[in-house]
Formats: structure tokens, sequence, C-alpha cells
């Protein structure tokens, strides 16, 4: 089992918490080894709320703690770098993977995007809901589409064989960047066809992203999975089934955005809770389906040698 989106990072960076065994986590160590997730990415949110001048700042205090916090004390959680680090992990080992989620971090300087490169970032969210200088988020009313500076933060990452994430670009720059990224990804998003939220993927964006070789992972929050005041096992399939029933379940990933939201799927709330999702889904889909959702297409897809 993969999960490409989860914000333990932000939690802990602004709350302090102990990413050892805190039940405020909805991801931490405790949970995570008894789930059957074998890599967790984790995600650098810096929240809107945090001045321009200090949000690189606290990108890189958030990277020491994944550093510190959650590959240092423990010898059996591994640095996943590329797809040799994937193969290599042994079975009582769990592989961590960097991301970042909104660029208005690096405000208008492609150095601090190559320095969290460096650092091990191997997946590139454009924005989160709001603006910066590479492009619209989705919750702006203007929708404008990719900068001259977003372009050149995504021919980066063709260079570097990442993934960009355009799971909160604004419409317009969703169709902008699939123009010339490489390695597109919409890590956290649903199915607009089964829940009209405006972060879900409509039918046209799926197109163009399957076209370009792109993954959709399957988010958990439940305003992306139903309309209705609460959301079961049942309601969050009927998204996996409706991309499944297209013929893309080679596409298909999962992105729960655990700690981004506890508003969740009922029984569905934390790492730990993967197991029992997984055994409904045994009985739901053929194993070679399940094994291509939860991890292959992921290990299949990824750009990094």
């Amino acid at each position: 089992m993969i999960d490409c989106h989860c914000d333990a990072l932000w939690k802990i960076w602004e709350n302090q918490y102990d990413f050892h065994n805190d039940p405020r986590l909805a991801v931490n160590y405790s949970k995570w080894m008894d789930s059957n997730v074998k890599i967790q990415c984790f995600a650098i949110f810096v929240p809107p709320t945090v001045p321009s001048e200090a949000k690189f700042a606290a990108a890189l205090q958030m990277t020491d703690i994944f550093f510190e916090k959650i590959i240092k004390p423990y010898p059996n959680v591994k640095l996943i770098l590329n797809k040799r680090d994937i193969h290599g992990l042994e079975e009582a080992e769990k592989g961590a993977m960097l991301t970042v989620e909104g660029l208005d971090l690096i405000g208008y300087d492609l150095f601090k995007l190559r320095t969290l490169i460096r650092l091990g970032v191997r997946m590139i969210g454009l924005s989160w809901n709001v603006p910066n200088l590479v492009v619209d988020g989705i919750m702006e009313s203007r929708g404008s589409g990719l900068t001259e500076f977003g372009r050149d933060v995504i021919q980066l990452a063709n260079q570097e064989r990442i993934w960009i994430d355009l799971a909160h670009a604004s419409y317009k720059g969703f169709f902008d960047a699939l123009e010339i990224a490489e390695y597109p990804i919409v890590s956290h998003a649903n199915v607009h066809a089964v829940t009209q939220h405006p972060r879900n993927l409509d039918d046209q964006q799926i197109l163009a992203l399957i076209n370009k070789e792109g993954l959709i992972g399957i988010n958990f929050v439940r305003e992306f999975v139903t309309d209705k005041n609460y959301a079961n096992f049942e309601d969050l399939f009927l998204h996996i089934n409706y991309l499944i029933e297209s013929g893309l379940e080679d596409y298909i990933i999962f992105g729960s955005d655990f700690d981004g939201s506890d508003d969740l799927v009922d029984g569905l709330t934390s790492i730990s809770d993967y197991p029992i999702f997984i055994d409904y889904l045994k009985k739901k889909l053929p194993q070679g389906v399940l094994n291509r959702i939860t991890c292959d297409n992921f290990i299949k897809k990824s750009p990094f040698n």
C-alpha cells in the first residue's frame, strides 16, 4: 500500500506534536507500523497565514522535522528518493517520501525549489487553494493559468524527473501545466461526475491527465467524497469504480489527505484504518486490479530512476 499525500508535517510543525505516538496525528509512527502502508508521502505545506518572508524558513523547518523526527529515530523507516529505494525496502521496513504542497513558499526564487529538490522533494504541488507566482489556486475566482515563472518551475521538474502535482491548481492552470509537464500527477482529488466539488476532476481533466500518463490519488476527505453530511466506504468506492469502469485502473492511486482534514470517511480516519478498507476492496475488486491501485501504478509511473 502506498499513500501519496498526508499533512502530518504541517500538524507537527504547527502544534509540536510527537510523531511517535501522539493520538492527534492521523499519521504517526505507531499507527503507521500498525498499517499496511509501505510508503507514505509527507507534504510540506506552509499555511497562508505565514508571512511571505517567513514561508521558506517554515518549509525548511518542516523538512528538518521530516529528517529528525520521521527518518532519523527509526532504523526501519527509509528515505525514498528513487525506484531503487522503493524496491530495496525489506519486509519490515517502511518508506517515507518528501513532497511540497503549494509553491507560495518559494516566492519568485527558483533556487529555493532547487534546494528543496536537493533535500529530497520528489513531488511538487504547484499551488494550494490560493494564488501564487506560479499559478492561481482552484479557489481563486480570477482563475488565471500558468505564469512564465510557472513554466520555469515545470521545466525544472522535467529536468529532475520528478512529479508535478496539479491537485490544487486552477482549472486553466491545470491544462496549461499539462501541456508541458512530463510527469503530472493529482495526488489527492476525486471524480467530479460523482461529487461536484471544485477540487474534483471532471471528465475532460481526467482524459487530459491520462493522456499524459498521469495518476489520480483518491482522497478520503468527506466533502470530496459525497454531498451528504457523512461518508462511508461505499461512497468512496463510487469514485474508484467510476474510474475503473472507464478503463482507468492503471491510473488510480491513493492520496488520503490524512491530517489535512478531520472530516473524513467513516472508519477511515487514520493510517491504521487502511487494512480494514483494503479488506473491503478485496470483496469488490479482482486481486490484480487491487494490486495496481494500491501500489503498482505508483511504482510503475514513478518518474525518478
